[in-house]
Parts: structure tokens; C-alpha cells; sequence
């Protein structure tokens, strides 16, 4: 299979002005051994595929992807600390996107961050990385407290779509407990109900109710959880209307107001996206170049026997197109 764009990938740089003097202990910095720390906490060992341009190119030749979108590491998102610390690190950041994907501007597609507890600041991040040559804007799924659907995080999602930004919905800082420590449960049952949840939100808290059209917005790994329990929401909509959400309308109605990557890992699974949200609302992911990520790109597509020629045209490609350009 070639022609893929893959639309879920992430990049780190190898390297970043020290953030510890002003932005305090916790701030990221990359050891010797190329391992990302916060504080003397080892957050993630990194390969050179983060930063090198010609590594990731020759991977993605092997795997057919003729386009990436290269996005931020959520770990560096930083909504927690003030917005003017986060406005910076931002600006740190996507300055050095732009130096990682700047061999290949065809192929490589930067995504920029911004300072989204600041609705101001991250509006003018947008427009500035959007201007230096960022295609596109990663955002975490909640701040704080804050879901999708408060009024900041819409006031931003509003400029997105009057902009024609396509946005990437990423899940992180998942909650932590004992429990949640095992296995790697925070990262194998709570990204997929943290997207859930900041899927419902839209929906259930009427943003999409009150936010543009135009608004190309996408939900990393499936949209979490959300495919599989739409009955259930959907049930709960009609038969409690009195503690469910303020939509204006049923779950099922918003459908075609977002849609998914397919870093699903399962042929089932992917068949499941593909009956509830149809498939133009699906595109080829890999969460590249992260060890949890699919390689070779495109495999559970590749293997999706029931899809039409024009179904995984639309999933390899023609969908992630549409979504960059709005065209």
C-alpha cells in the first residue's frame, strides 16, 4: 500500500534551551542518554527518529507514508504552570517543530502547541506558529478541571475554525492511583477514557451546539472508547434528559462533526470506527515513532478485508487531505 498520510505522529527535539531557571525544577530536560526528565523523574527514553528528519523519512519510504504529521509531545504541554510560562515554552517548542520538518515541508507537517489554559495567548500562539509554517495545532484533551467544553478551551476551538486550523485531540495526564500504576494502565485504560470523556464533552456540553462547522477537529486512538459505548450514551440522552448535557440534540447527531485516527491496533476495532462514524471520518494514525505505536504504518488497514477501494482510499489519504486543507 503507498500514499498513506499518516496523521498521528510526535517528534521531540534533541535539545532545549534550560527551562528549570524560570519555569522551576519540574520543567523538562533531556539527559546525556537522551532520556526525557521532569525533575530527577525519568519520563521517556527517546530514539534519534524524535528529531531526525532523515531517519523518520526512510522509515516512512518503508512504510509508504508519503506525508506525516509531525506533533508536540504532550508532556511538554505544561497547562499547569501560568500562561505566560506556557506561551513560552510553546514558542520554545515550536520554533524547533519548525527546524525538525524543515528538510522535508512536503512530507513533513508540523502541528504547533499553545498555552491553552490562556484562551488569549493561545490564540495569538496559533497565529504566529501558523504564520512561521505550522499546518495545524495539537491540543490536550482537558485542562485541569476543565473539559472541552469550557468556555476558554471553546473560545479557542471557535478561532481554530475561523482560521481553518485543523485540530489534533491528544489525550494526557491521565489520572494516577495505585491501581493505575500497573501494567501501564494509565496509558492502556486511561487514554482511552480520557478521550471518551473529552469526546462526550463536546457533545453533552454543547459545544458543538455553539461552536462553527468549519471546525476540522480529529481524537487521537480512536476517539478512545467512544465508539463502543455510543448506545449507551445514546440510552442515557433519551432516557435522562434531566442530568445529561445540554445538547441541543442526541449523541448520534454529531457524528459527522469529528473525526478519529485508526491507531486501534485491531481489524475489529477499526471495522467498529468505520460503522459509527462511516468511513470518511477515519484516518491512518501510527503514534509514531513511540514503541505503543503501530509499524509498519497501516497494517490493521492493510489487513481491513472489508473495506471498499473507495473506504481505504479515503482512510489512507483522502480523508487526512480534507482534514489539512479544508478542500
Amino acid at each position: 500500500m503507498t500514499g498513506l498520510i499518516d496523521i498521528h505522529t510526535h517528534y521531540v527535539p534533541d535539545g532545549w534551551p534550560d527551562l528549570t531557571g524560570w519555569a522551576g525544577p519540574d520543567a523538562p530536560w533531556l539527559r546525556d542518554d537522551k532520556v526525557i526528565m521532569t525533575g530527577a523523574r525519568e519520563f521517556r527514553a527517546l530514539t534519534a527518529h524524535c528529531w531526525d528528519a532523515a531517519l523518520r523519512l526512510a522509515d516512512m519510504d518503508a512504510d509508504g507514508v508519503d506525508v506525516q504529521v509531525v506533533s508536540p509531545t504532550p508532556a511538554f504541554f505544561h497547562y499547569g504552570r501560568s500562561g505566560a510560562e506556557a506561551a513560552e515554552i510553546a514558542r520554545i517548542f515550536n520554533d524547533l517543530a519548525l527546524e525538525i520538518t524543515a528538510p522535508a515541508p512536503d512530507r513533513l507537517l508540523p502541528f504547533c502547541q499553545v498555552p491553552l489554559q490562556d484562551p488569549d495567548a493561545a490564540c495569538r500562539e496559533l497565529e504566529r506558529s501558523v504564520a512561521a509554517g505550522h499546518r495545524g495545532v495539537e491540543i490536550g484533551n482537558h485542562v485541569g478541571d476543565d473539559d472541552l467544553d469550557s468556555e476558554g478551551v471553546v473560545t479557542f476551538l471557535q478561532h481554530c475554525a475561523a482560521l481553518g486550523v485543523p485540530v489534533f485531540v491528544h489525550p494526557w495526564d491521565m489520572p494516577s492511583s495505585p491501581r493505575a500504576e500497573r501494567w501501564m494502565a494509565r496509558w492502556l485504560t486511561g487514554m482511552p477514557a480520557e478521550t471518551h470523556l473529552s469526546l462526550i464533552s463536546l457533545i453533552l456540553g454543547g459545544a458543538f451546539d455553539r461552536i462553527d462547522e468549519r471546525l476540522r477537529i480529529c481524537f487521537a486512538h480512536g476517539g478512545g472508547s467512544f465508539a463502543f459505548w455510543l448506545g449507551r450514551l445514546e440510552n442515557a440522552w433519551h432516557r435522562r434528559p434531566d442530568v445529561i448535557g445540554t445538547s441541543e440534540q442526541p449523541p448520534s447527531h454529531y457524528l459527522s462533526r469529528f473525526s478519529v485516527d485508526s491507531v486501534v491496533f485491531d481489524e475489529r476495532a477499526l471495522r467498529l470506527l468505520v460503522d459509527t462514524l462511516g468511513a470518511d471520518h477515519v484516518m491512518t494514525g501510527s503514534d509514531y515513532p513511540y514503541p505503543l505505536g503501530e509499524r509498519p504504518v497501516g497494517s490493521v488497514l492493510a489487513k481491513a478485508g472489508f473495506l471498499t477501494p473507495d473506504q481505504r482510499a479515503a482512510i489512507s489519504h483522502g480523508n487526512a487531505r480534507r482534514f489539512l486543507t479544508g478542500t
